[in-house]
This record gives structure tokens, sequence and C-alpha cells, in this order.
């Protein structure tokens, strides 16, 4: 199993959750709302690129868009070894946290 960085981990997933809205912008806002934090587009594309690498992701260019000056969007979707590497990122946290007691917020 290759080990995901955590921002794949949350891009990977952003992607997943996204389906078939999962392009650039649309990423860079789910992850920039969920982390409470703000993404650059570079925080986004350099991770996007390597799970393109990885296998984890395919992309695919959408129709071109007026609104968009005629240029395209770009879709990402998982793969089967995207989802296999989410499902493994899964069954190591549930055994890591297997037994262990809530967290409570201060």
């Amino acid at each position: 199993m290759d080990l995901l960085t955590r921002r794949e981990e949350i891009i990977l997933l952003s992607v997943w959750r996204l389906k078939n809205e999962a392009y650039g912008m649309a990423i860079k806002n789910h992850v920039s709302k969920v982390t409470g934090k703000k993404w650059l587009f570079g925080s986004i594309y350099t991770p996007l690129e390597k799970l393109l690498e990885k296998g984890y992701l395919r992309s695919e260019k959408g129709d071109p868009t007026p609104e968009r000056g005629g240029r395209a969007k770009v879709y990402f979707m998982l793969t089967k070894d995207g989802m296999n590497a989410l499902q493994n990122l899964q069954r190591v946290y549930e055994f890591l946290w297997k037994d262990l007691p809530l967290l409570e917020a201060k």
C-alpha cells in the first residue's frame, strides 16, 4: 500500500464526496470549508497530480464554458486503486482508534 500524505488523503476524500462535481475550484472550496483554512490552487493541484501519477485518480475534460472564457473544466474521478487506497486508509484509522476513548472538546 502506497502511503498518502494528509493533503492527498483530504483531496482524495473530497473528490469522492464531490462525485461528478470534482473539479479544481470545487475541490479547493470543499477542502477550505472542511479544514477551516484557505487553500491555494497550488495546494490542490500538486497533490492532484501525484494522485493521478499513483493511479488513484483519473481526469477528464468537460465542455468549454463561456464563463471560463471558453476553457473547459478538468474533472477528477476515483479509480479502483483510489477506492482501494481509501478503504485501506479507513481500516488503518479504525484499527488505530479501536478501544480508545472518545476525545472530549475542552
